[in-house]
């Protein structure tokens, strides 16, 4: 334990103000983003997704983003997997990417929502197709015997769609976050870290906040 204890890391790359920020949390996201992109930060798009249940009960995973806009902040899976049921049940979510390179940190909350079929479509039809047969063929988040029962689906959905399209089930598709809250976090000396938080008001503009570390 004392040596767990005894690692940490002082921060002190850049500093963030709240004079400094656009007014817009995804414009101010998409600026960090093109840093991000820019470090060759590896798995850049992977985030932590917290979703709960109606009892309350957390759950967090990995996922990887696929687009963001105006709109929100969008990614992709089996409708029918945990957090697909989950999302269903409770909307409200978390959103949590933490580029350590840069030593920053994007905390979003929002609603989640389906996307469109069509933004489904497009999307599946841009995977490779070996992305699309597991799509096909994982029972996500179901448990199975085996690896060779997923190996066993995806030989016959080969043979299935053999010089075919392979069109996109209909468990399968987006999510976008529409976020309500969005909290910019840059690590400074001492863990006197800076944190600028973003609420969305009634009239749609965000209120602009500093945060305690």
């Amino acid at each position: 334990m004392d040596s767990i204890a005894n690692i940490r890391k002082e921060y002190k790359l850049q500093t963030l103000s709240e004079t400094d920020v656009e007014i817009n949390p995804v414009k101010q996201f998409s600026k960090w983003w093109d840093d991000a992109v820019k470090s060759e930060i590896d798995e850049v798009n992977a985030a932590t997704l917290a979703t709960s249940s109606l009892q309350g009960k957390p759950s967090a995973r990995i996922i990887l983003l696929k687009g963001f806009d105006e709109r929100g902040f969008v990614f992709f899976t089996n409708y029918e997997s945990n957090k697909g049921k989950s999302l269903f049940i409770n909307p409200q979510t978390t959103l949590v990417f933490f580029w350590k390179e840069l030593q920053r940190q994007v905390r979003i909350e929002g609603i989640a929502g389906k996307v469109s079929d069509d933004e489904s479509d497009e999307y599946f039809s841009s995977r490779p197709e070996g992305s699309k047969i597991g799509a096909w063929a994982s029972p996500q988040s179901q448990v199975i015997k085996d690896r060779s029962e997923l190996e066993k689906n995806v030989k016959k959905l080969e043979q299935q769609y053999s010089n075919k399209n392979i069109p996109r089930p209909s468990f399968w598709g987006g999510f976008r976050i529409c976020p309500e809250s969005v909290e910019f976090w840059q690590g400074r000396p001492n863990r006197l870290h800076d944190r600028i938080l973003y609420t969305l008001q009634k009239n749609n503009s965000w209120k602009i906040e500093r945060l305690a570390p």
